[in-house]
């Protein structure tokens, strides 16, 4: 008797989360849509109800019962669950001296401590799994400081650690354990509210949210431990990592750049 996966994914009413769940659906995975959007949920599982049974969370993953609550109704629903997606995230932009405390509690809530709650709390049960993966959203932001963004790169360290960490914990089991890092991505994320970003993030090439999801399904597949977008980004925040001066020196140039490119977007957007 042929088994049919189950995946949870967070943050899954739009961007990332959606196209992941379009590239699963499209193999006729179980899914497990969570956000807090109910009505965009909705529209999703419309679209894609042909191709998957779906069962749909509008839940705010921030809040510390929820993680329970979605691993619960998952297995309840399917029998199983075989993949996690750690998708969801929440930026509040600008320098740490900007924002309220509240603020940036937030961000470390959603974007560090529910993907590990979410993750240990689904573990007993995706050991179980002939085949299962546990893959981060994670963000160049995580392999390299930056400023604009301290508490956001924070997170999203700690999730990259988080994972080179678990995959290790996991190795030789059925788990394949793995974050994708992507540059800016095309999406509302950052182009709804472009003029608050950062100018160095428009430095880097953009992906869309198709080229995240085939990098999800490749740790999904493969068991690739990190998946960067792109290529050459990796390679320049690997540097930037390794050297803070070299950091600060090209910073005035990068930020020129990403400027530059700004400027661009805001025009297409605007025609």
């Amino acid at each position: 008797m042929s088994h049919t996966p189950t995946a949870i994914i967070t943050g899954a009413s739009a961007g990332v989360g959606a196209a992941c769940a379009r590239k699963l659906a499209s193999r006729g995975y179980n899914l497990v849509l969570v956000a807090r959007g109910e009505a965009a949920l909705r529209s999703l599982e419309e679209e894609l109800s042909a191709q998957s049974k779906i069962l749909i969370i509008a839940r705010d993953v921030g809040d510390t019962s929820a993680c329970d609550y979605i691993v619960k109704q998952a297995y309840h629903y399917f029998g199983g669950i075989d993949i996690l997606i750690n998708n969801a995230g929440l930026h509040h932009r600008g320098d740490v001296a900007s924002r309220s405390a509240t603020e940036l509690a937030s961000m470390v809530d959603i974007n560090l401590r529910t993907p590990i709650q979410l993750t240990t709390t689904a573990l007993p049960y995706l050991q179980r799994s002939p085949k299962a993966a546990i893959v981060m959203v994670g963000s160049l932001a995580g392999r390299a400081p930056l400023q604009g963004a301290a508490t956001y790169a924070a997170t999203k360290a700690g999730l990259r650690a988080f994972t080179y960490a678990l995959a290790d914990e996991l190795q030789g089991s059925a788990i394949n354990v793995g974050v994708v890092s992507p540059g800016p991505i095309n999406t509302g994320f950052i182009m709804d509210d472009i003029d608050e970003v950062e100018d160095i993030v428009y430095s880097q090439p953009m992906s869309t949210v198709a080229e995240v999801a085939t990098a999800v399904a490749n740790v999904i597949d493969r068991g690739e431990v990190e998946v960067v977008l792109p290529k050459i980004s990796g390679f320049l925040t690997t540097l930037s990592y390794l050297s803070p001066l070299l950091r600060r020196i090209t910073r005035p140039a990068l930020y020129e750049k990403g400027r530059k490119n700004k400027e661009k977007y805001r025009a297409k957007r605007a025609s």
